[in-house]
């Protein structure tokens, strides 16, 4: 009996022994004259606990929890205001892992691909390119990930419980149904390249309710096309079902030759006849280069082509954005950036800078936007919303 306590309590320690808490709180002040309440003020802070274990010589048992703790509100001097805050998991995930294999289980973060600023491959995450944070909800589910000592990669991945469309989708996943997919990562000379699938069943049963309000075509198709296709759709809406199979195929690779370039591309096919909405074709090139001038300033640029259809690879209804970004250190702890989108379809462009500055702990931003008051941006979560129109913000950010 002895015996067992001092084992158990060995055990106890050694498990203490790594345990880490940090922890990232943030404060902004958004000044936009063009709002409704042009003054916002927020917080927000993210606790974040670690625990792992080690399972004999090479296996590892750890743990991730943290929430997102936020609140905000606005003022228009002096007689209206708004005020919201929330409370939710962030990161809830185990995971056991050896040298070559790694399998988490929980609510957390799955992204890959290689654009940074157009991303076709964003399917389930939201990470703006101008959120300094990089902030993202996670999604409930396994991964499995194994790495061939020839840098060959599998992943394989299975969803469950999720609400709402996530990036790039039409209709939620209908309820209580599984998701599904995998990837298959290559080495190819000076860089790698990709294939992924995935597979879910959409509910598509609200979507005349969205299109009739203008949320989702105003994101994804030209003005001059928005009328018909509401046309087209509006006696044929109530046909939609619930249980509509649909695939997802994406390709993406990577090189880098003296400069680095890529290509990343979509293909989302329903499995039934939904008109212009049955084929979501998003294809991205990219580029970036760090100049041997001073700091070296880094520029980046993407161009993607959005296009849906009733047809596979049909083009009559599609969208242009340009995406381009400009970086420059302005010593060891400053640094300044630039984003720049070009709507080429709706002829609108928006801008975006970002000066940063770093000590141990503290983070300082002071951002300036420059954008259309109706956001018409793909990919964007509700956050990028606080950028339209023209306006600064500032962000203080604390690393514990």
């Amino acid at each position: 009996m002895l015996l067992i306590q001092v084992c158990a309590l060995s055990a106890a320690a050694q498990v203490k022994d790594h345990i880490g808490w940090r922890g990232q709180a943030s404060a902004w002040v958004n000044v936009n004259p063009e709002n409704d309440l042009p003054l916002r003020m927020g917080f927000r802070y993210i606790p974040q606990l670690n625990i792992n274990a080690r399972m004999g010589d090479d296996r590892l048992l750890d743990f991730e929890f943290s929430a997102n703790i936020n609140g905000s509100g606005g003022i228009k001097p002096y007689d209206e205001y708004d005020h919201e805050g929330n409370i939710k998991p962030y990161r809830v995930w185990a995971r056991y892992s050896g040298n070559q294999f790694e399998v988490r289980m929980g609510l957390q973060k799955i992204n890959f691909g290689s654009a940074s600023m157009l991303r076709p491959l964003m399917w389930f995450d939201q990470v703006d390119p101008r959120d300094p944070l990089q902030l993202t909800d996670g999604v409930w589910g396994v991964l499995g990930r194994y790495y061939f000592l020839n840098n060959v990669n599998i992943w394989i991945w299975g969803l469950y419980g999720n609400k709402g469309p996530k990036t790039w989708e039409i209709g939620e996943t209908r309820n209580k149904t599984p998701e599904f997919g995998g990837r298959l990562q290559v080495p190819v000379p000076r860089g790698e390249a990709a294939l992924s699938f995935h597979h879910r069943k959409a509910d598509l049963h609200e979507l005349g309710i969205s299109f009739l309000q203008n949320d989702f075509a105003s994101s994804f198709f030209p003005v001059n096309t928005q009328d018909e296709l509401k046309s087209d759709l509006r006696d044929y809406i109530n046909f939609f079902s619930d249980n509509i199979p649909e695939n997802r195929l994406g390709f993406d690779a990577k090189v880098d030759v003296e400069t680095g370039l890529w290509i990343e591309a979509t293909w989302i096919q329903k499995r039934q006849d939904l008109l212009q909405l049955t084929n979501q074709h998003l294809f991205t090139l990219g580029a970036d280069y760090t100049f041997d001038i001073g700091n070296g300033p880094h520029i980046g640029v993407e161009q993607i082509l959005i296009s849906m259809d009733q047809h596979p690879f049909g083009l009559d209804n599609k969208t242009h954005f340009t995406a381009a970004t400009l970086s420059y250190p302005l010593g060891i702890f400053d640094n300044i950036s630039a984003i720049v989108y070009r709507d080429w379809t709706n002829r609108n462009t928006y801008n975006f800078i970002n000066w940063q500055r770093t000590f141990d702990r503290f983070i300082f931003y002071l951002m300036a936007f420059w954008n259309p008051e109706t956001f018409r941006l793909p990919q964007q979560s509700d956050g990028g919303q606080m950028f339209s129109g023209k306006g600064f913000q500032l962000m203080i950010v604390f690393n514990h």
